[in-house]
């Protein structure tokens, strides 16, 4: 394991050593999981930002896509199946999307 030097305002370091206590915890390891949550953040940030332009490609490449209205419509379909299935409730399954070409 190696070591980092690492230089804080006097404020953030003691808000962090303040929210290390409240927590139970040291303030290196408060530091360590909070430069943790940050690299699995911008990670998938990063992944979801690389899905989004494979998506973007393959849309262009096929020129087909999805009706905003319909998908909308689709999730809410959806999340009221859930809700039903949590309460019991018999429900139908939300129509299939189908893909149309957008392009004039």
């Amino acid at each position: 394991m190696s070591t980092t030097s690492l230089k804080l305002p006097d404020e953030l370091k003691q808000k962090a050593s303040a929210a290390a206590m409240d927590l139970g915890v040291t303030p290196h390891a408060f530091m360590v999981e909070a430069i943790r949550k940050a690299t699995l953040a911008a990670e998938k940030q990063a992944a979801l930002i690389n899905d989004a332009r494979t998506a973007r490609a393959a849309t262009l490449e096929s020129g087909l896509g999805y009706a905003a209205d319909e998908v909308h419509q689709h999730l809410r379909d959806r999340i009221q199946k859930k809700m039903d299935a949590a309460s019991k409730k018999k429900t139908v399954a939300p129509t299939k999307l189908t893909a149309k070409p957008w392009r004039a």
